[in-house]
């Protein structure tokens, strides 16, 4: 099968393509689909993130790669995928999905991080664990509970609900432990330069 000529002459900047080849996961078709979403605009940041998931009887690979750019932030994701149609056991089989967001409809870009014996902690280490998260408003998360009193001698009415609404649209958990103390600086570098493109 040949390869759509205005695919083949769309580059990846050399970094992304050697992050892309790292992780392992067919980076020939997961750096096509980065192409294709990505087109003819100039990379500006990355992160690529790859994990392992067990279920049950099988072993799951899923990897997911960030891209900036100056206009859009493009997430593409390949994951193993369970056709039951297949007969041929011995076929894999892929999904790959990319997804285009503007700049200008990402909401937020949250970092947490986990810092183990925090009396010990080390000034510009920022811990040795992350979750990044980034809400665009496509996916919200509703935390509700009951209302409370601050009349002590309440006897207990019905004050209704309080909650927070908070954008949710993609989680990673990245640690040094499981993937180095450079995949973490990586995505804590992604995740400054996200920030600070947003919003404007």
């Amino acid at each position: 099968m040949s390869v759509p000529a205005d695919l083949t002459a769309i580059t990846l900047p050399d970094d992304l393509t050697a992050d892309i080849e790292r992780a392992g996961y067919y980076p020939a078709l997961v750096a096509d689909v980065v192409r294709a979403a990505v087109g003819t605009e100039e990379v500006r940041s990355h992160l690529v993130h790859q994990e392992t998931t067990f279920d049950q009887d099988s072993v799951r690979r899923h990897i997911t790669v960030f891209v900036r750019t100056d206009t859009r932030l493009v997430i593409a994701h390949a994951d193993d995928f369970v056709d039951h149609l297949v007969t041929d056991a011995s076929r894999e089989v892929a999904t790959a999905t990319t997804e285009c967001i503007p700049l200008s409809a990402v909401r937020g870009v949250m970092l947490t991080h986990v810092t183990e014996n925090p009396s010990e902690y080390v000034p510009g280490s920022l811990g040795r664990e992350m979750t990044l998260t980034i809400g665009w408003g496509a996916v919200s998360r509703v935390d509700l509970l009951p209302g409370q009193c601050s009349d002590p001698d309440c006897e207990g009415g019905d004050h209704g609900y309080e909650g927070t609404i908070a954008a949710d649209d993609i989680g990673l958990r990245i640690s040094a432990e499981a993937e180095g103390r450079a995949a973490l600086d990586r995505a804590i570098e992604f995740a400054r330069d996200l920030s600070s493109s947003i919003g404007r």
